[in-house]
């Protein structure tokens, strides 16, 4: 793909899930523009991740305690956000640990949300 070509950013159902439990609005805005960046380049931003996350990369958000999970598909141009969370070294909930129990149970794919569903999620005030 020619540098000046853009990919596009889809998020699972997961991933989206996963994005409108945060509950700080402002970082869920972040996570969310922090996605759009990998409509340019998205090879070269982030980390490759090993083991049983191989073929996925990591991009950190706010204040480096957040990450985004991805893959990217180079022959149909697409990112797909698989998971999106709080770095918890060693917690139940760690994005990395539920990032690879959603590959073993093949969560990890799967019907996308589009760009328009998933940009509303930074706009939602928090429920009370």
């Amino acid at each position: 793909m020619s540098p000046g070509q853009r990919y596009e950013v889809l998020w699972t159902e997961t991933a989206f899930q996963m994005l409108t439990g945060v509950s700080d609005r402002r970082i869920r805005q972040q996570l969310f523009d922090v996605s759009k960046r990998l409509q340019h380049e998205p090879e070269k931003q982030g980390k490759p991740l090993r083991e049983d996350l191989l073929g996925y990369r990591s991009l950190r958000v706010a204040g480096q305690r957040y990450r985004l999970v991805y893959s990217i598909d180079s022959e149909a141009s697409r990112v797909h956000v698989v998971a999106a969370g709080l770095r918890r070294a060693g917690a139940r909930d760690d994005v990395y640990e539920l990032a690879q129990k959603m590959v073993r149970l093949g969560l990890a794919a799967g019907p996308p949300k589009t760009k328009r569903e998933v940009s509303r999620v930074g706009r939602q005030r928090k429920k009370r």
